[in-house]
């Protein structure tokens, strides 16, 4: 019976059509996405490349609802602290990839990769990652969650993106007069193979990432018998589907377990890890969001004449001449996007998610802001600063972790409640 056309229709049944059509929308995207990255490849091999990567990130971002903030966030409100665990052994996994590939360039007496998140650890890394941690929070993601929130349809992280961009602007003009001034040049770079060898080096983060690992175990032990601790709940259709006998092969049950079924945090963390050594390899360079962000701010202001002489615009304006879809790190944050809508079409989950007011909306703008301009301000945010510093071995890295966690935990105390934040069990960015 064709039922299209019934004016009575339920709301429910609606619901589902539309559900069951995205799968279909998923494909169709996947198709259109590899003829633009065969379209490309005849402009830049590296633009398939970078494409292909975002696509993937994005899809394990979103599949796993993992993320930075999160695991900032998530065991501060809760108590509980699967993502923290998660990412402290994404984390290890990363370094442990890392002094291979680095040690085996080495030995061929090739230039190591990587080696260009190795960062002077000085007042403007600090302070851009007390920054970046609080608008994390007001914004209620960091940059690959704001980035992948937004292909899952959060309102929120477009609010946010906005204002990320526009304030990479200053932060860039910031870090090049704060690195320029008397107080910026204090400070060390420290590479730790130079100092103990790659073995030395991963011993001895591994030690500290296990000591954090405790911690945060103890943590929880410790909110448990408080009384204030909330275990992670699943939403009902990312649960595994009960076993069936017989199963069958082509079957709603393997379409979901392949689709639909929520990763765990450790999967997520396992797979990124893998994606950083990817990285690593095929560019020579670690993983960074938040400089594209800067040649898309570029590129906005120069439709409105806006003219960028000072030389620590020149790639930005390189980058943004030649066009964002011609620039292979602009391509990475857009398969992010695109890799996270795909898992949620996929999945039959994707809706425009717009669940906030008015005074949320200003936080976002602030957070927005504050995140682009600390990121920049900092030379990275949570991906470039953090995550590539701390897995390539510099002391940098270390000291970004420091300050955005307290700029973090500094937001969370201050605007606790006042912000309308996508709850943790949902949006783990």
């Amino acid at each position: 019976m064709d039922i299209s056309n019934r004016v009575d229709l339920p709301k429910t049944l609606e619901l589902d059509q539309k559900k069951r059509i995205q799968p279909y929308i998923g494909l169709a995207l996947i198709i259109t996405i590899a003829i633009f990255a065969a379209f490309k490849s005849n402009v830049d091999q590296r633009l398939p490349l970078f494409l292909i990567t975002g696509l993937a990130l994005g899809y394990i971002l979103t599949r796993s609802r993992y993320g930075f903030a999160g695991g900032f966030k998530r065991i501060y409100v809760t108590g509980e602290g699967s993502l923290s665990k998660a990412l402290l052994v994404m984390f290890a996994l990363s370094m442990v990839f890392a002094a291979g590939i680095q040690w085996s360039a080495t030995m061929m007496g090739i230039d190591a990769p990587g080696l260009s998140s190795v960062k002077f650890l000085n007042i403007s890394i600090l302070l851009g990652g007390f920054i970046f941690g609080i608008g994390m929070m007001l914004a209620g993601g960091c940059a690959s969650g704001t980035l992948s929130d937004l292909g899952e349809g959060a309102g929120r992280a477009m609010i946010a993106l906005t204002t990320f961009v526009l304030g990479s602007i200053p932060g860039l003009m910031a870090q090049d007069a704060l690195n320029n001034s008397a107080i910026g040049q204090i400070g060390m770079k420290l590479y730790l193979p130079d100092v103990i060898g790659y073995v030395g080096a991963v011993v001895v983060s591994v030690l500290v990432l296990v000591g954090l690992y405790l911690i945060v175990r103890k943590y929880e032990n410790f909110r448990k018998k408080e009384g204030y601790f909330e275990e992670t709940v699943y939403e009902d259709q990312e649960l595994p589907i009960p076993k069936q006998k017989p199963s069958k092969l082509f079957s709603y049950a393997t379409f979901h377990k392949i689709f639909v079924q929520r990763w765990s945090f450790m999967t997520g963390g396992i797979l990124l890890a893998i994606m950083f050594a990817f990285i690593l390899v095929s560019t020579g360079h670690s993983w960074g969001v938040t400089g594209p962000l800067t040649t898309w701010g570029v590129a906005f202001f120069q439709l409105f004449g806006v003219q960028f002489s000072s030389p620590v615009f020149a790639d930005a304006v390189a980058a943004a001449n030649g066009g964002i879809l011609n620039d292979p790190g602009s391509l990475r944050n857009i398969g992010i996007i695109l890799g996270a809508a795909i898992a949620f079409l996929l999945a039959g989950q994707l809706a425009f998610d717009r669940h906030f007011k008015l005074k949320d909306v200003i936080y976002y703008l602030i957070g927005g802001f504050l995140m682009g301009f600390g990121a920049r301000l900092a030379g990275g945010c949570n991906i470039g600063a953090l995550f590539s510093g701390i897995a390539n071995f510099s002391l940098s890295g270390w000291g970004f972790f420091l300050t955005l966690g307290l700029g973090g935990f500094f937001a969370l105390k201050v605007f606790a409640g006042k912000v309308n934040i996508i709850p943790p069990d949902r949006h783990q960015q």
